[in-house]
């Protein structure tokens, strides 16, 4: 059995493209892939969350898409993360044995989140649940209590977690709280658990306390400059580093004053990229055209220190 290869650094959370009439567009994801690899530099995926619109396709869509970023990303990416979470748990556990079935490189879930669970023992049952029907697959529990409302603490979660779910391999990180990541990351002593942190704006901040890398959407498009960061931090250049992450914020804080969400994810994606990621589902509506011109000209106006 080979040695698994530690998942660090950047890690993608893929957008799921679609057709103009709202099917997901599968021919696609080959670009896709070979964009993530050659134009910025990450070779991590993680599919079907909360950038991908997970919770709003179907199982079988969501199946698809798993299979497309297997077998687009075979030979060429290091790491392809299913996500798995559902509302209920026959689904997760569906997708959970799916995603073992076609060789994902590890499986994550969120939790619950309309009847939630309201304590740490009823969150590691269901997650254990999950997880069993994926037995030889490292497991990731996704945090994301903006999301969710599940505000159980991840220090607390860890307590004896390995003994219930063997397969325990860290935490997609997607929360504010630096001292709750910080605390997780003392008590990995061991450096067993990976610690991947999903706040871009604030990914210096998770360096700095220990955090491993890091999933989410703008690494689709800064990917190259989040890994010149993560270079500059690692050298130390604490200055450097800051200004690729002061930059990063520039922007985010830009659109996020704009209005900024999963469907303005896709448009900013599809103009940096010229692969078109189309509409996202309903709820969600398309970014205005308004939106579009003045993002386009705040990410041409910013100078990287790297010179683009």
């Amino acid at each position: 059995m080979t040695t698994r290869k530690k998942l660090e650094g950047l890690v993608a959370a893929t957008i799921t493209p679609m057709t103009p009439d709202g099917q997901i567009n599968l021919p696609v994801i080959r670009q896709y892939v070979d964009y993530l690899v050659n134009e910025q530099n990450v070779k991590n995926v993680f599919v079907n969350g909360t950038t991908g619109e997970g919770l709003s396709l179907s199982i079988q869509e969501r199946k698809q898409l798993a299979e497309e970023w297997m077998c687009q990303g075979n030979d060429k990416l290091d790491h392809v993360i299913i996500h798995v979470g559902a509302l209920n748990l026959p689904e997760c556990q569906e997708l959970a044995r799916h995603a073992a079935a076609i060789g994902a490189g590890g499986i994550a879930v969120i939790a619950p989140f309309f009847f939630k669970p309201t304590n740490k023992d009823e969150l590691v049952a269901f997650l254990q649940k999950v997880a069993s029907e994926a037995p030889e697959v490292p497991f990731y529990y996704y945090h994301i209590p903006p999301l969710t409302g599940v505000k159980i603490r991840v220090e607390e979660l860890l307590d004896g977690i390995k003994a219930q779910i063997p397969t325990f391999q860290g935490v997609k990180f997607s929360d504010t709280d630096l001292l709750d990541l910080a605390q997780c990351i003392n008590k990995n002593e061991t450096g067993e658990f990976e610690f991947l942190y999903g706040v871009d704006e604030q990914l210096l901040g998770a360096l700095a306390v220990g955090a491993n890398g890091a999933v989410g959407s703008t690494y689709n498009y800064l990917g190259r400059q989040t890994n010149l960061m993560l270079q500059a931090f690692a050298k130390p250049d604490l200055a450097l580093a800051q200004k690729y992450q002061f930059l990063t914020g520039e922007f985010l804080n830009f659109v996020i004053k704009l209005g900024f969400g999963v469907a303005q994810t896709k448009a900013v994606m599809t103009f940096v990229s010229g692969i078109p990621m189309g509409p996202p589902r309903l709820p969600l509506v398309d970014a205005s055209s308004e939106f579009i011109v003045k993002a386009k000209a705040k990410l041409d106006s910013i100078v990287w220190p790297d010179g683009d």
